[in-house]
């Protein structure tokens, strides 16, 4: 049973997970990092996370990864943001859905955590080599 939650787990995060690119912080560099010190941590966030949480029906993978993207920011956790920042790109979300979900929270987190967490998108995009579009004529609109 344990591995069958295990791989179910396993499978479940490489949806999310970019193999070719070795910079980007990924949960499986986590995993490694931390097995000589908490091995596990792995398996809980492999098992618990993915096999029972992120595996669950009723949302899609992109609707969990804003979910997630959004606690991460009203919390302040930068280094857990960019990790979900990285998984909300291979999961498929665009970088104009993920700068809007952000901007969105200055009502409930405020300026400075959006601030912390544009900062962490801006670097995320850089290393994946993804620019936002943004439209400077429906910007100049709608001031």
């Amino acid at each position: 049973m344990a591995q069958d939650s295990y791989q179910k787990g396993l499978d479940k995060l490489m949806e999310y997970t970019l193999t070719s690119n070795d910079d980007i912080s990924t949960h499986l560099k986590i995993t490694e990092d931390l097995k000589d010190l908490a091995p596990d941590v792995g398996k809980y966030i492999i098992e618990f996370a993915y096999g029972d949480i992120y595996s669950r029906p009723g949302l899609t993978n992109k609707q969990r990864v804003l979910v997630t993207i959004s606690s991460l920011v009203t919390q302040g956790t930068e280094p857990q943001l960019e990790l979900h920042l990285n998984t909300g790109l291979t999961a498929g979300l665009e970088p104009n859905e993920i700068v809007e979900s952000i901007i969105q929270l200055i009502p409930y987190t405020g300026f400075p955590r959006v601030l912390n967490a544009l900062s962490v998108a801006k670097k995320v995009f850089a290393q994946r080599d993804v620019e936002v579009e943004t439209d400077e004529k429906e910007l100049v609109e709608n001031k």
